[in-house]
């Protein structure tokens, strides 16, 4: 059963599993789990056998509490104020620099196993985009400025974005063994290794449900079409993170195989060129940032090219 069906099942007053709830409010199931042992936010009906079933109102309590966590309340907070239905205290927006703050602190150390466990604290509570909005891309541009002219800068740079691609790379890994069909192929077009926006979108689509397939380092543009034939994507994403060649981005953009979504600051920059590219073409997407990227993914009506319905070739 799809989304729509699904939603349509629970508002008629059947009750869904874990999974389900997962894929309808993009919550994870181990979140789910946290939210209810660890603050009572969600308590849902049991089987005989023990298996959590959800109403609509639980799945509208979900969608509540992701409402007060984009208003940048942490998730200790979000029972009272669902309870009280008051307006998010200023303090909860501190939260999120406090919790800043204990990343940057671990970086600057290069302390791997603090890092690790603030965020591994930080994931089970709550969902990607919320981290990623909240948390991860606010802190890249806090890293940002900070390794601008700074001794040591580099260090930091390589131990932060080796880790960062260490961890999201495993969730990935993770994630693909539990989908399948084609992959979303994602390359990056910056020449700087570790492009953290390509990964914080691969993990994005990856927590979304798509299997995802990443090369962090730019492919020739005359082989791009090499990849597609050979992997037979779903679509195509390019990310670049710097300036491009502004002559290439027709080569790079105009193969029309396949859905092709263009992502990351290089948008912003090129973004008078690419309104030219974009006249008549319907396969063509830009999104500036992780989040718009995962937006414009959801977007797209993909079908899996390994299905008999070709999207691809």
């Amino acid at each position: 059963m799809n989304a729509a069906g699904n939603e349509r099942a629970v508002s008629g007053g059947d009750l869904l599993p874990i999974r389900e709830v997962a894929r309808l409010t993009g919550v994870n199931a181990v979140t789910l789990r946290a939210w209810e042992r660890r603050y009572g936010l969600i308590v849902p009906q049991r089987t005989a056998k023990g298996h959590r079933l959800y109403s609509a109102d639980h799945i509208a309590r979900v969608r509540a509490i992701l409402a007060w966590l984009e208003r940048g309340v942490s998730v200790g907070q979000v029972k009272g104020l669902l309870q009280s239905e008051r307006s998010a205290p200023q303090e909860g927006l501190s939260q999120w620099a406090h919790k800043r703050h204990q990343l940057l602190t671990a970086v600057g150390d290069l302390a791997e196993r603090q890092l690790d466990d603030c965020f591994n604290h930080e994931m089970a509570l709550y969902p990607p985009q919320t981290l990623c909005r909240q948390l991860l891309l606010p802190l890249l541009e806090a890293l940002e400025l900070r390794w601008r002219g700074q001794f040591g800068a580099e260090l930091e740079r390589v131990f932060f974005l080796s880790w960062l691609r260490s961890k999201l790379g495993a969730r990935l890994y993770h994630n693909n063994r539990l989908q399948g069909g084609a992959p979303l192929l994602l390359i990056s077009l910056s020449e700087r290794p570790m492009e953290p926006g390509l990964w914080l979108t691969a993990w994005l689509a990856s927590s979304a449900g798509h299997a995802v397939e990443v090369f962090d380092w730019p492919v020739p543009a005359a082989e791009l079409g090499l990849a597609v034939e050979r992997i037979r994507p779903r679509a195509l994403l390019l990310y670049a993170g710097q300036a491009l060649d502004a002559t290439r981005l027709p080569r790079l953009l105009g193969n029309g195989h396949c859905p092709t979504l263009l992502a990351g600051p290089a948008v912003r920059i090129h973004r008078q060129a690419l309104s030219g590219l974009l006249a008549g073409r319907d396969d063509l997407t830009l999104a500036e940032d992780p989040l718009a990227a995962l937006q414009a993914l959801n977007d797209l009506n993909l079908q899996d090219s390994r299905q008999g319905a070709p999207c691809c070739n």
